[in-house]
């Protein structure tokens, strides 16, 4: 028998216990679990050596099996193992934020869960945990802005103002705002805040790392009535914001399988050609931000609609082409 069906069953046998006020004999362990007496057996003797609390009492010249102390436990006993399982992933998955409430919050919880833990069953997850792997990418460090994004989660919740010195990126300029910080959102390894920002009179996201200071006001706000983040965000290829646009895109059969794969926008309709081409369409909020997602297809993608988003990649591809036109046509790599 597989090692993960055992200790699935034993993981089900202490939710039975934990769950029962008087306990469960073996046999009515057995027929829950569709095994045997002597499997249950085994496994509760498993269990005993593991370091669970079990016990047994005799009822009417029969023995009922309990947990002992199952009521004082810090956690609960009730978690399956892929449901542990989703935990570490997760956990790994938010390596991003490691040094912020986000990661500290989720190690604090699985610290909490390994103390009600047998050693063997700690040792099993780890296992699992080498065979799962969120994996490394390119991604930004927030644990220096782990103060930052406490402080935003505390206006969100108290429904706060807040004062902040923001980097404007495409003015390369820093300026004060106040902001009514409506949501978080987490976005292609960038988290964002979104909310009303008097300066710009309107609704705007604002990337967290480029938050040069943060501080609470005692000055209240409310969402207004009607307004819905989801909504505002349907549009967007992602974050930004911009007058709807519907975007007619050809992908060649180099990349059409890699495009076909996902759900890129949920607008997105996608149209098999005869000779092998993709057509992908969608209504999108502006062309800043698909314009990006288009270059990353090189020449395996062709712009058809609109002009605006054609002229724009046009340009990109031809000062591309101008960084390249010296290259020699044969070039060997040499060892430095």
């Amino acid at each position: 028998m597989a090692r993960g069906d055992q200790l699935s069953r034993q993981w089900k046998i202490i939710q039975t216990l934990i769950a029962s006020t008087h306990g469960k004999t073996v046999s009515a362990l057995a027929d829950r679990l569709g095994c045997t007496p002597r499997t249950v057996y085994r496994d509760l003797e498993a269990l005993q050596a593991g370091g669970f609390p079990l016990t047994t009492e005799t009822r009417d010249n029969r023995s009922y099996w309990h947990i002992l102390n199952a009521s004082r436990q810090q956690v609960p006993l009730a978690f399956s193992i892929p449901e542990l399982m989703a935990l570490y992933f997760g956990k790994d998955m938010l390596k991003t934020y490691r040094g912020t409430v986000f990661y500290d919050a989720i190690d604090s919880l699985l610290s909490k869960i390994e103390a009600t833990l047998p050693t063997a069953y700690i040792d099993y997850l780890d296992r699992i945990r080498d065979r799962v792997d969120a994996g490394p990418a390119p991604r930004k460090d927030y644990s220096r802005f782990g103060p930052i994004i406490t402080e935003l989660n505390r206006a969100i919740v108290d429904e706060k103002k807040i004062r902040m010195i923001y980097f404007s990126m495409g003015r390369q300029q820093e300026n004060q705002r106040t902001v009514h910080p409506y949501r978080l959102r987490h976005v292609e390894d960038t988290l964002y805040l979104i909310g009303y920002c008097d300066l710009r009179k309107g609704v705007r996201t604002f990337a967290v790392d480029r938050i040069k200071t943060v501080s609470l006001t005692d000055d209240g706000f409310q969402i207004p009535e009607g307004f819905d983040v989801p909504a505002f965000l349907r549009d967007s290829f992602g974050i930004y914001q911009g007058s709807p646009v519907r975007v007619k895109i050809r992908f060649f059969e180099s990349v059409a399988g890699y495009i076909r794969e996902r759900i890129w926008h949920p607008s997105q309709h996608l149209s098999d050609q005869a000779d092998g081409t993709l057509i992908f369409t969608a209504t999108v909020a502006g062309i800043e931000e698909i314009s990006h997602w288009v270059l990353r297809w090189g020449a395996g993608a062709q712009v058809l609609e609109p002009a605006a988003l054609r002229q724009a990649i046009g340009r990109q591809a031809a000062a591309m082409a101008s960084h390249y036109r010296d290259a020699p046509a044969d070039e060997h790599h040499k060892d430095v």
